[in-house]
């Protein structure tokens, strides 16, 4: 097991270190409900297949349906990674604290890069999309659109956590609401039968068909990964979910079958009632949603994806600035500016790191990120591959008897997850493995040049005291 602050050793920290851990732990304020809303809205169903499916209908036509429905069921054996490690480390640090207290230091720090990678760059994308379906009622430029819902999602992650579980609530209803919408005209204008949703064509370069290989579908489920990948949220939530070893593991796993449904349905749909390939793989939702109704069904449906990006945003930053308090209040960076990030404002939410996360979001806007799609699926794949790395070391010593949620089918879940991970990591193109591989040999460089010689005094994990128990005789 890696070293795991606690309380009692925080008292003879050296004086450039935050003020104890328990002087800095997050509220409590929020049930499954709650945490349900604030994760669902992470996965924002509605942007998801709005913005990035469309991707994947590009490129895998027909077999988009299949490819993420297996990214679904190899989120199930995920989730129960998710589960078992977030209620044995309840922690804001998410996925780095599971993965430093069961793997190790070193690939507690990777996966915080990793996930840190993440959740920087996929707000700001999907942000931009808010232009596209703002365009009925306002025409925007991209980035102006997008730096704006940054900016807003900025001001709202300020607020109290059950203010933002209400508001980004209301706003899932209405992303839940298009993608019925969608569903139900898609389903009522089917164009083919049931059997092509485990066909596999898509449209070719002449206007005919031509096939998906096995390859491009195993090649497209690092993206139907992350079309899912929101469920994660339920972790970092962890410190502010009450009764964490019960609520972590319900929010996680009533997240993802939610969403799975939310996004699958309306992704069949779409498949059965594309006039032809040409159309499906185009990608262009909100025409076809248009041509099966009428313009004003089709303004409805855009601006409820609008809302869904800023419901996105919202949850986005709070995740992030999550993320980022936690690696100061455990010591990731130089003294002075772990004690910056570890603040916490008059809502009880840390406003220093929900800033520091937000503005450079809204910068991000104005750079051209379309090939981070590729790294974003990369990273996803990589950080859970390092979670079912920790979910098999997970049963050991102490962690053996601790109270927590226990994964069925344990140990073949995280053994068999680790290799269909490792293979599909394999089939990714690239220069997308290269970037991401760049990336994580600089972070290696600051663990070993400043992390690792300081390891009395940085990069400490916290487990906050009020959810530790003791463990079972």
């Amino acid at each position: 097991m890696t070293d795991t602050l606690r309380p009692a050793e925080t008292a003879a920290a050296p004086p450039d270190v935050p003020a104890p851990p328990e002087s800095r732990t997050l509220k409590r304020s929020i049930g499954v409900v709650g945490g349900t809303l604030l994760t669902l809205s992470c996965v924002t169903p509605a942007s998801t297949l709005f913005v990035v499916v469309p991707d994947l209908f590009g490129s895998l036509g027909t077999a988009t349906t299949l490819t993420i429905a297996i990214g679904s069921l190899l989120c199930v054996a995920v989730a129960f990674c998710y589960s078992e490690l977030g209620t044995l480390i309840p922690s804001a640090g998410g996925e780095y604290a599971m993965v430093s207290t069961m793997a190790g230091r070193l690939a507690g720090w990777l996966v915080f890069v990793l996930s840190l990678l993440v959740v920087m760059i996929v707000p700001p994308v999907i942000a931009m999309g808010t232009a596209d379906y703002l365009e009925p009622v306002v025409r925007l430029e991209p980035s102006l659109a997008g730096a704006g819902v940054m900016l807003l999602a900025t001001l709202a992650g300020l607020l109290d956590l059950r203010a933002n579980a209400w508001i980004t609530g209301v706003f899932l209803v209405l992303e839940v609401i298009a993608a019925a919408v969608v569903a139900v005209l898609g389903f009522a204008h089917a164009e083919r039968g049931p059997g092509s949703l485990v066909s596999m064509e898509v449209a070719g370069a002449d206007g005919g068909a031509d096939p998906v290989t096995a390859v491009l579908v195993v090649s497209g489920l690092a993206i139907a990964l992350f079309v899912t990948q929101g469920f994660s949220t339920a972790v970092y939530l962890s410190e502010e979910l009450e009764d964490p070893r019960r609520n972590v593991a319900r929010t996680v796993l009533a997240t993802l079958g939610i969403s799975a449904v939310i996004i699958l349905v309306p992704v069949a749909a779409i498949t059965l009632g594309a006039s032809d390939l040409a159309e499906l793989t185009g990608g262009d939702i909100g025409a076809m949603v248009t041509a099966w109704s009428d313009s004003a069904v089709g303004t409805f449906v855009s601006l409820c994806v609008a809302l869904a990006i800023v419901n996105a945003g919202i949850v986005m930053v709070i995740q992030n600035s999550r993320v980022l308090f936690a690696s100061a209040r455990d010591k990731a960076w130089p003294g002075p500016v772990n004690t910056v990030f570890a603040k916490l404002g008059r809502f009880g939410s840390p406003w220093v790191a929900t800033l520091a996360v937000g503005v450079p979001g809204a910068a991000m806007c104005f750079v051209d990120l379309d090939t981070l799609y590729g790294v974003t699926g990369v990273s996803v794949t990589g950080m859970y591959l390092l979670v079912a790395v920790a979910a098999l070391l997970a049963r050991r010593g102490p962690h053996r008897r601790a109270q927590a949620w226990r994964m069925p089918v344990w140990p073949a879940v995280p053994v068999l997850l680790i290799a269909v991970l490792a293979y599909i990591l394999t089939q990714q193109e690239t220069s997308h493995l290269l970037w991401t591989g760049g990336i994580t040999a600089v972070a290696t460089l600051y663990w070993a040049l400043y992390l690792r010689p300081r390891r009395g005094t940085r990069w400490l994990v916290t487990v906050p005291e009020d959810v530790r128990e003791p463990s079972r005789p």
